[in-house]
């Protein structure tokens, strides 16, 4: 599951012992290292604020007892109601005690009848039914070596069922109508399913729990210009006399309920090979052109994914669907994923960004996840922690080590970012819902685990753990101890130390770190600062980078107490001191340097990362004359995320600018190999005054294959007051990508220009997701100064988003533009029918600050 929550939209809406490194110092001598466990006479430790959250029932895994072995389901759909007409037939085993009864999950649906099929008979079944469970009393007590059939007939109502999701999986009906009267000239009709965390139930009558594994078979009858896609293989196609077709899947390797899916439209398949295995990519017929260019370079991930493993792809075939309004980023339902429809994009789109990421999360699930699943949800990192993983693992293979570390570091700032909030174990067995379970710590927090017990162990050992991890447990649940006895297994080291400070308890270090030189010696004093009430005292083997007249020393320390100071002899002071050169610690560190100190760093490092550290620290003090120089300097880097930095410190940049400072920006918007660079190199041009100058580069930039660059260039281009303004903001009002569709709602809507009504109204009934976001707030604006009747007729627009838009978040938007508009008194009715109508929690909790 790749969780869409944790995109710009969300926020909002929210608003080891390492290896030394040999080195031929001069100048220096190797430093001895002399460590003390005891507070620095000089200085108070003041532990940090910790948010520690246990609430919650204690969480176990689900109990056992019945092994589900096989499910073969039958379905067909009544479009209009949204309803799935199903025979599901069970195959189960009690797992070890006899048991004369069966529980089966079943959300909201009608029971026409259950039956216990023995060859050809079938014998019905009392059963109990509340409307979440149904329990099944059984003709007889089973034993464990006793297979049983139970087939039940059944009608599903997902639409009926009481709304839930979270921020992470917006709703949890499982089985999903989109425009199924086909009266939406905008969206295509289908029928998707979403399983996870427990939604299956709401689509079929099964043990709901990802401890079980079964095998499936799935008949699906849809009229035949449907496209249908599920797990397995499919065996065959055979049309039937009402103009339907029924389409039959069949999935030989057992796996988890939640993992079963169907996808069902107008699909164009674009089939692609990894050996002599199908893969295959379901997109809208109008971006079958680009489908190659968004998901082809998923039969090389396969290769180096089972390579890496030593394990090769453990499914028959691989296929990716995008489809309508999907509750989440993605889901790595096994042998097909579903993804949102952010995915189809073109050309021009994919010269900015790609979405390598998601694609590679997906896939990598298919080990971690589906062939090897967590037991319960308390365990969801055992499945999350790879998958995240993997996006730096992929942008190492493809990119270099500079491209992964800053995806690792943009990970690690996400899960800071949450750890303000809360910090909660990350194998956590108390919790108020277990979709509370898809977080930053169980994402972002789990994978940079993963990678400090990689950086300690090694490459070799850390993928033969992985390896015999999938060996030993294929086909079985499993909880943190399976990895951490993998581990132990490979390197014959005992990693409880590891686990119980990592997996098993909250919080992460948070460093202080102060140097001083005398008398040929350095001392380096490490404080951990959180408070070990709440936080491990952690063990951390940390690395330093030494440097002195160009010349590098490194060392490891051990750090294993609350304070310790390291003593290093050396023959001069050192010009400054690296800590974690390569970004391998999950940690806040404070470390006080002088601008100097800064500037030196950013010289000689050459991680990436550690250079932009480095900038980003200098930003945070008064800029001076050096410090401009430098940020200069860093307009040439080598790594694009660098240059970036270093061109948006500038903006806003006092008159006069320096003319090297200028041309450098120049060249850059017109050359820079990244478009993303080139778009903020034209972005900051544009915020110095008298930019009037720029307005032939501007022009330039609307010619770009880069969206990014010719968004660039229009919101630049408006922003000067010219005689070809309309002509220019016309040309692009045919254009669908946010990166030009935002400059001109925000143009318009700023110089209020005429006429421009049904051109909102136009891109909101075409938009979706972060651009419907965006343009309610847009169109909003734009009718404060419009007409009283314009203005009740766009606020109808915002009430129809406010109570009925399946997005919360697009709800919010449009009760916050009918807020603009409060002055007319029907609109503020419409605000406030809105607000009453509203059921999701968050936006009720919201809404109860307006009156």
């Amino acid at each position: 599951m790749h969780c869409k929550a944790h995109s710009s939209i969300f926020l909002l809406v929210t608003l080891f012992i390492f290896s030394c490194k040999p080195t031929q110092p001069v100048m220096v001598q190797s430093p001895e290292v002399d460590t003390v466990g005891t507070t620095p006479p000089d200085a108070e430790i003041t532990p940090a604020t910790v948010l520690k959250d246990e609430s919650g029932p204690y969480r176990a895994e689900n109990t056992k007892y019945h092994d589900l072995i096989h499910t073969r389901l039958e379905v067909k759909f009544n479009w209009e109601r949204q309803h799935l007409l199903g025979t599901a037939l069970l195959e189960l085993r009690p797992y070890y005690y006899p048991q004369d009864q069966l529980i089966l999950d079943a959300k909201g649906f009608d029971i026409h009848s259950i039956r216990m099929v023995e060859g050809d008979n079938k014998t019905p079944l009392s059963y109990q039914y509340d409307s979440k469970k149904i329990t099944i009393a059984l003709d007889r007590s089973y034993h464990r070596d006793e297979t049983f059939f139970v087939q039940i007939e059944y009608t599903a109502k997902p639409n009926q069922l009481e709304a839930g999701g979270s921020d992470a999986i917006t709703s949890d009906q499982g089985l999903y109508f989109i425009n199924p009267t086909g009266e939406d000239p905008s969206k295509p009709q289908q029928i998707w399913t979403q399983g996870e965390t427990e939604a299956s139930s709401c689509w079929f009558p099964t043990i709901d729990s990802p401890n079980q594994n079964t095998t499936q078979e799935m008949y699906i009858t849809v009229q035949d210009r449907f496209l249908t896609l599920s797990n397995g293989q499919l065996v065959y196609s055979q049309g039937n006399n009402d103009g339907t077709r029924t389409d039959y899947w069949k999935m030989d390797q057992p796996h988890a309920p939640y993992l079963f899916m169907m996808a069902i439209g107008e699909f164009a398949v674009v089939k692609d090979q990894w050996g002599d295995m199908e893969v295959s990519y379901y997109v809208e017929p109008q971006y079958q052109p680009y489908a190659s260019e968004i998901f082809g370079r998923t039969p090389e991930m396969l290769t180096y994914f089972s390579d890496i493993l030593n394990y090769p792809y453990p499914w028959s075939k691989y296929a990716q669907v995008v489809v309508r309004d999907f509750v989440s980023g993605a889901m790595e339902n096994t042998t097909a994923s579903v993804f949102m429809e952010d995915l189809q994009v073109d050309t021009r789109y994919l010269i900015d960004q790609d979405w390598d990421g998601i694609i590679a999360h997906e896939l990598f699930h298919q080990w971690f996840g589906n062939l090897v699943t967590c037991e319960s949800w308390s365990n969801l990192t055992m499945n999350e922690a790879f998958a995240t993983y993997s996006e730096y693992l992929w942008a190492e293979h493809l990119l270099g080590k500079d491209e992964a570390h800053y995806v690792g570091y943009q990970q690690l700032q996400s899960y800071l970012q949450e750890a303000q909030e809360k910090q909660v174990d990350l194998i956590r067995f108390y919790y108020q819902d277990k979709e509370d379970m898809f977080d930053n710590h169980s994402y972002a927090k789990g994978g940079l685990i993963l990678h400090m017990l990689r950086a300690y162990i090694g490459d070799e050992a850390f993928f033969e753990t992985l390896h015999q991890y999938l060996k030993a447990n294929a086909g079985k649940p499993v909880e943190v101890h399976h990895l951490r006895l993998a581990a132990e297994k490979v390197t014959g080291e005992d990693f409880n130390w590891f686990f119980n400070q990592w997996f098993l308890d909250s919080g992460h270090p948070s460093l202080m770190i102060t140097t001083d030189y005398a008398n040929d010696t350095l001392k380096i004093g490490i404080v951990q600062l959180q408070d070990p009430e709440t936080t491990p005292i952690y063990r951390l083997p940390i690395d330093l980078d030494i440097w002195q007249s160009q010349q590098k020393i490194s060392k490891t320390v051990t750090l294993n107490s609350q304070f310790q100071e390291f003593k290093f002899h050396m023959d001069f002071e050192p010009d400054v001191v690296i800590v974690d050169p390569e970004s391998k610690l999950l940690a806040e560190i404070n470390y006080s340097r002088t601008q100097e100190q800064l500037i030196s760093q950013y010289r000689v490092s050459s991680q990436a990362l550690t250079r932009l550290k480095a900038l980003e620290t200098m930003l945070e003090d008064s800029v001076n004359t050096s410090v401009v120089e430098v940020f200069t300097e860093a307009l040439d880097d080598s790594f694009w995320a660098v240059r970036q930095m270093a061109i948006n410190a500038f903006e806003g940049f006092p008159d006069p600018q320096p003319e090297l400072l200028v041309n450098k920006l120049r060249q850059i918007a017109k050359s820079d190999r990244k478009s993303l660079v080139r778009a903020d190199a034209i972005t900051v041009l544009s915020s110095f005054e008298n930019d009037v100058v720029y307005l032939p580069l501007y022009l330039e930039a609307l010619e770009d294959s880069s969206y990014s660059v010719a968004g660039a260039g229009l919101t630049a281009y408006l922003q000067i007051e010219h005689p070809d303004w309309m002509e220019i903001a016309q040309r692009f009002e045919k254009e669908s990508d946010i990166q030009l569709v935002i400059p001109l709602a925000d143009f318009y809507a700023l110089n209020h220009i005429p006429d421009k009504y049904t051109w909102y109204i136009n891109q909101l009934e075409s938009g979706a997701g972060e651009m419907m976001f965006y343009m309610i707030n847009y169109f909003g604006q734009y009718l404060t100064e419009s007409e009283v009747q314009e203005q009740i007729s766009g606020a109808r627009v915002f009430e129809e988003l406010g109570l009925n838009h399946d997005k919360y978040y697009i709800r919010y938007s449009a009760f916050q533009a009918l807020g603009l508009l409060e002055e007319v008194e029907e609109i503020n009715q419409m605000r406030k029918r809105v607000k009453e109508a509203e059921k999701d929690p968050r936006l009720v909790e919201v809404y109860a600050q307006y009156p």
